[in-house]
């Protein structure tokens, strides 16, 4: 059974900072790239950064050098440190996982919410 189960979210005021984690099990975390979206109400889920399964990672331009992504290998875990936050990150955030190829496996956690306050 695949999980991946959220953390770290919360309130916090502009400027300020968070720290989200993904926790996975029931998959081979090395063979999976992951990354962290977001869903605001009323918008469309966008992806916010992408981590392959070598490393590699990539943003959105709306969080490029406030946001970074990584994963740590010997716990199964992904975390996305966000600074300097802002009113439009508000958002809930959700972990993905994808093997990137077929068939496709392709997995979401349940989401945590992050709320920016002015």
């Amino acid at each position: 059974q695949v999980e991946l189960v959220e953390s770290g979210g919360g309130l916090v005021q502009a400027g300020g900072s968070l720290r989200l984690s993904c926790a996975t099990s029931g998959i081979v975390f090395s063979d999976y790239a992951m990354a962290w979206y977001r869903q605001a109400p009323g918008k469309q889920r966008e992806l916010v950064a992408h981590i392959t399964t070598g490393g590699s990672a990539n943003y959105a331009d709306s969080v490029k050098g406030r946001f970074t992504i990584s994963r740590d290998y010997a716990k199964n875990t992904m975390s996305l440190q966000m600074n300097s936050l802002k009113l439009e990150d508000t958002a809930v955030y959700y972990c993905n996982a994808n093997n990137g190829r077929f068939p496709n496996r392709n997995y979401w956690g349940q989401g945590t919410q992050v709320t920016v306050s002015s």
